[in-house]
């Protein structure tokens, strides 16, 4: 399946319900009121937000206006793919060895199962991997990270009991990847409501021992958020950044909701780009991030 068709069917709930508002209007030349009025609910509905969808809409009429050979859809396109490519981030190992990323987000959201995910990729790839259980507070992470490690045949460091502090495992996790020569260091951290500030220090705390140990780490902090979520995903970026150096964000479980559009309304209202999307539960089902192909697999039928 190529890029075009694993997000055509990963964002097909969302375009169902968005087509299902806007209808035929897609394929107009000119917008009126009616047709508006239709989009505002369609985005809405699709969890854009206020903002981009007012944003999305404005440049879909100015494009409308200034080419005569599109319609609103390609419009729609356009104007989406320019909010979404704002800031390109692409998840890639940089110079730096080990390179450091950091997983940071909610309860419940993927962090743990995208770790291994990332991990057997790029342990595939021939890169030496190194992951961090520093989720010492969820009783069963550990363990499910271990059966991650174990089917990506890479390295697993973890605490020897519950309670222990993260940072401390963070510490002895980058210290064993220095000595063993480790490519990447996927770190796994306990899921953190946004609005516990005792926990958003411990994650600065974290951050901290990744740069004392590792010049320049964490050099990628992974927001992950849970695309069912919709537009709670957008508070909790919107406070994670400010406890955390955010890189970019990867989205989860976008095959499971019709609220995918809260991709466009993070990027439009933070600036935040988004790097790594979930299409599914398999071990290959994650995908760096296409705005062209996200564009369409959200506006064409």
């Amino acid at each position: 399946m190529n890029l075009w068709d694993r997000f055509r069917k990963g964002l097909e709930k969302t375009r169902e319900a968005f087509v299902g508002v806007v209808g035929a209007a897609l394929g107009r030349r000119t917008v009126d009121a009616a047709t508006v009025e239709a989009l505002e609910e369609a985005l809405l509905g699709a969890d854009v937000g206020p903002a981009t969808t007012d944003r999305l809409i404005a440049d879909a009429k100015k494009r409308l206006n200034q080419d005569k050979d599109i319609d609103l859809r390609t419009a729609l396109e356009r104007a989406a793919v320019d909010v979404l490519s704002a800031k390109p981030v692409k998840f890639e190992p940089g110079a730096d060895k080990p390179w450091v990323v950091l997983l940071v987000g909610v309860n419940g959201v993927g962090k743990t199962t995208f770790a291994g995910k990332l991990a057997a990729t790029y342990a595939r790839a021939g890169k030496k991997i190194v992951l961090v259980a520093a989720d010492t507070f969820r009783a069963a992470a550990s363990e499910q990270l271990e059966v991650w490690a174990g089917r990506a045949g890479v390295e697993l460091v973890r605490a020897g009991k519950d309670g222990t502090d993260p940072a401390a495992v963070v510490h002895d996790g980058l210290s064993a990847a220095k000595a063993r020569g480790a490519d990447i260091v996927f770190i796994d951290t306990a899921g953190r409501l946004h609005t516990k500030h005792n926990l958003m220090s411990e994650l600065e705390k974290v951050a901290r021992i990744c740069a004392r140990l590792v010049p320049g780490a964490p050099h990628h902090v992974l927001l992950v958020l849970d695309g069912t979520q919709g537009l709670n995903g957008l508070a909790q970026a919107r406070e994670f950044t400010k406890a955390a150096p955010v890189t970019s964000l990867a989205v989860t479980k976008l095959d499971g909701t019709s609220r995918g559009g809260v991709v466009l309304a993070i990027a439009g209202e933070l600036g935040l780009p988004v790097s790594l999307v979930g299409l599914g539960e398999g071990i290959d089902d994650w995908q760096a991030f296409d705005a062209e192909a996200y564009a369409r697999g959200l506006f064409e039928a």
